[in-house]
């Protein structure tokens, strides 16, 4: 809930969780209830808005920082332990659970719209009561006080993003965001980036600049890549599909080909372990074929059908170790109180 200074005017809404996106949300639908934009912000230490409390210099959570710069607005997070700093909600919220939540104890919603509907109902029968011991009402005095020295709100409202750092291993030039893969430059591959992600529009970045832009994608194990972000010894590779990896491994030895086949088999998707046989032809580069053909040899006698198997055995040299001998079946046990598979004919 949010409570003006002079006026008092309240707004207030339920919210499934008070994590960043309902926070952010909230902020949002709150400038749209009042029509305009306040100087400064004071919210409550709560995690998703304030990441650092501080008396003096208080971190303040990226995303929330950006809307309040959408909007002109500055920050100044309350005290610890200083409800003073925020007198008007600290009363607003008991008013709203007398007037509201008390009204609404005994009756039973089946979605959040459906509450938030009865909600505004009550909040707009709060705001035009009047005052006991002054004139007008909430919503006079906002009209009158608190309405003419609001800012005016953006064309756009804030769209909210989430940020996230990603720490890049170098195997490719891709970064995974939920569960799908967005190209960059491949020089970036193995530095620490900034991603900022709306439910739209992905976004990389590298010391505060922007490097690539990408409509978000919510497919799983899928890549997004631009023929710009990869090295010219790559790009060949853009219009690969999983014959095409066959072919290429085929050309090492028969191990890796099979591996090659049992890493795509074993996806929902081929293209989920694209990732894994891109891994395996940058090990071709660095070993001999006959290393490569050996270790994948290795890695299917043990079940280690994957890159990081491959890799290993190379760079331990067990691809230059005999295979472990297979084991053999021990004989059947001969007695009279084992009945046999005859028995069941």
């Amino acid at each position: 809930m949010a409570v003006l200074g002079a006026s008092n005017y309240t707004y207030a809404e339920a919210t499934y969780t008070q994590g960043l996106p309902d926070w952010i949300g909230s902020h949002v639908r709150t400038l749209e209830f009042i029509g305009g934009v306040v100087e400064i912000l004071v919210p409550d230490n709560l995690l998703s808005g304030v990441t650092k409390a501080c008396r003096y210099e208080p971190g303040i959570n990226r995303t929330y920082q950006e809307l309040a710069v959408h909007y002109g607005a500055a920050v100044i997070p309350a005290r610890v332990k200083k409800p003073k700093d925020k007198a008007k909600v600290e009363a607003g919220v008991q008013l709203v659970q007398r007037w509201i939540l008390a009204a609404l104890r005994n009756r039973t919603f089946f979605s959040l719209t459906e509450l938030n509907t009865v909600i505004w109902e009550l909040l707009d029968k709060l705001n035009n009561k009047p005052f006991k011991k002054l004139s007008g009402s909430r919503m006079s005095r906002f009209l009158e006080i608190d309405k003419p020295a609001l800012q005016s709100l953006p064309e756009v409202a804030f769209e909210y993003a989430e940020w996230q750092i990603k720490k890049r291993d170098g195997i490719d030039y891709h970064v995974e965001v939920y569960g799908h893969f967005y190209s960059i430059q491949y020089q970036l591959r193995k530095e620490y980036l900034d991603v900022r992600l709306t439910g739209s529009i992905v976004k990389v970045f590298f010391h505060s600049k922007r490097i690539a832009s990408h409509i978000r994608s919510y497919a799983k194990g899928r890549y997004t890549t631009l023929t710009e972000h990869m090295p010219k010894s790559h790009q060949d590779y853009a219009d690969w599909t999983p014959d095409r990896l066959i072919r290429w491994a085929s050309e090492t030895g028969k191990a890796t080909t099979e591996l090659i086949t049992a890493i795509l088999a074993k996806k929902l998707h081929p293209q989920q372990g694209f990732r894994s046989c891109m891994g395996i032809i940058t090990l071709a580069k660095k070993f001999d074929k006959e290393r490569v053909e050996a270790a994948c040899t290795r890695a299917l006698a043990i079940g280690g059908t994957s890159y990081k198997s491959v890799k290993s055995i190379l760079e331990t040299g067990l691809d230059k170790k005999p295979l472990p001998e297979p084991r053999t079946a021990a004989p059947a046990i001969m007695h009279s109180n084992i009945r046999g598979s005859e028995y069941y004919n």
